[in-house]
């Protein structure tokens, strides 16, 4: 993919997003984005990861990161007046050339429609998951969307005969994924140092979320489970991920009342993954990203009752684990809701950890995943997208 529009000037892109993914799929692209134009300058819904890139945060994402049709309805006041202030800008003199929307369909593809009104070109990142359900929004996405920077091979296909640009620009994970240390210095950097007799290190990764609802339906069984791993193998080290606005404290004090021993880590997850043995985690980006590093994993997904009695209705897809999806089979054992018990991700969590052929298996998969995936380079075709539509609307402008 080339640019097709030569511009020049400065020129100005409203990013929004309410997910930590989000947030580190927005740096990349706005990294992107500054060695193709330095003139194209960045403000929007981001949250610390976008800011190091350079994007001036109006508003931070976790104003908009809620998960789940009950817990949404508990927080509209505070979004609706997050969206009427985006609206504001798009209609003011100081108004984008581009609005890049990444994920929050919900949210974004309302003011998707503002932006239409106002005359703005839209970027869609990261198509919203027809495929998975409510496959009729195709022709309302495509009525105020222009482009769809689509980041599954499958999905542009929803959108042929649609007045839409829906493109397959691959994977943003791809563009960072990797480790940066062996496994050994990460031990040594994180004082792990429990071994067994013959001197092997279990590292378990227990991996909660970035989402405050996450954390309250998922992590007592996270915990409840760590405790019976823990009374099996007490020679283990725990390791547990800080999301950007989940609290420590509370993940601490939960851990704590349930005696396990854990070492709280802030640093790359793809270190941190490839550092364990095996992880217990919410679905969500984050398989993807332990699935890329290939290592053994069990997923889990608990919501509000309410949310899951309706949403199962509504939902079509077979499996909710990313690698599942992208595999298109069950390569990761998968507990939704009552399935998710202590003795239930115990015992799925045993099982890989003793059963080594089942365990090399999982391996293999997930690095047919990855393959699958296809090349790096997404974020700079995002960019790329964006420059055009900015370029194009300064050419409407004059």
């Amino acid at each position: 993919m080339s640019l097709t529009v030569n511009c020049s000037g400065y020129r100005r892109a409203l990013i929004v997003t309410g997910e930590a993914s989000g947030d580190l799929h927005g740096a990349n692209l706005i990294k992107a984005a500054r060695q193709l134009d330095p003139q194209l300058v960045f403000c929007g819904v981001g949250g610390e990861k976008m800011a190091q890139a350079g994007c001036d945060i109006i508003i931070p994402s976790s104003e908009l990161a809620v998960m789940g049709l009950v817990e949404v309805v508990r927080h509209l006041p505070r979004i609706w007046g997050v969206f009427q202030q985006l609206k504001k800008l798009l209609f003011s003199p100081q108004r984008p050339d581009v609005l890049i929307l990444i994920d929050s369909p919900d949210f974004n593809l309302r003011l998707a429609k503002q932006a239409k009104r106002a005359g703005i070109p839209v970027l869609y990142y990261v198509s919203p998951q027809v495929w998975a359900w409510r496959k009729g929004r195709v022709k309302g996405i495509s009525a105020v969307v222009d482009r769809l920077a689509a980041i599954f091979p499958f999905e542009p296909d929803y959108y042929r005969g649609y007045p839409i640009d829906a493109r397959y620009v691959g994977h943003p994970l791809l563009d960072e994924a990797g480790t940066t240390c062996t496994v050994a210095e990460y031990c040594q950097r994180h004082k792990i140092d429990n071994c067994k007799g013959d001197g092997a290190v279990l590292v378990i990764g227990l991996f909660p979320g970035s989402r405050a609802n996450e954390v309250k339906y998922s992590f007592p069984v996270i915990v409840a489970s760590a405790r019976l791993l823990q009374d099996k193998y007490p020679y283990a080290s725990f390791l547990v991920p800080i999301a950007p606005g989940i609290e420590k404290s509370r993940l601490e004090t939960e851990l704590l009342s349930g005696g396990i021993k854990v070492t709280f880590v802030d640093d790359s997850i793809y270190d941190t993954a490839a550092a364990c043995d095996v992880i217990l985690c919410v679905s969500g980006t984050v398989t993807l990203q332990i699935a890329l590093v290939g290592t053994p994993m069990v997923i889990l997904y608990k919501a509000a009752p309410l949310t899951y009695a309706i949403g199962k209705h509504l939902v079509s897809v077979e499996y909710v684990g990313l690698p599942n999806i992208v595999a298109g089979k069950g390569i990761v054992r998968e507990f939704i809701q009552d399935e998710a018990t202590p003795a239930t991700l115990f015992a799925e969590m045993n099982k890989i950890i003793t059963d080594s052929e089942y365990c090399q298996q999982m391996k293999k998969e997930l690095l047919e995943v990855k393959e699958k995936m296809g090349e790096p380079g997404c974020s700079r075709r995002v960019a790329q997208m964006a420059i055009e539509l900015s370029c194009l609307h300064q050419q409407v402008k004059e």
